[in-house]
């Protein structure tokens, strides 16, 4: 016999967790927002690979964000 009272607080915890691959994508994109800029007015591998170099983490999470987005949806 399943416990009601069980999952329903597995549905309260689960609901704030959804919002966190798009939270994370935003922070990415934001941190990511004068490279992303620059390289549209002028893409150059240096420019890439500036971006690349120097933000690692945001392109990590913008390159996992669809493991992200189906392990917490």
């Amino acid at each position: 016999m399943t416990n009601p009272s069980g999952d329903s607080e597995r549905r309260r915890r689960a609901v704030p967790a959804r919002w966190f691959p798009i939270l994370l994508i935003l922070l990415a994109l934001g941190d990511l927002r004068t490279e992303i800029l620059l390289l549209s007015d002028q893409f150059t591998m240096t420019g890439l690979g500036y971006a690349i170099r120097h933000h690692q983490l945001a392109v990590l999470v913008l390159l996992g964000s669809g493991s992200l987005w189906r392990r917490f949806s």
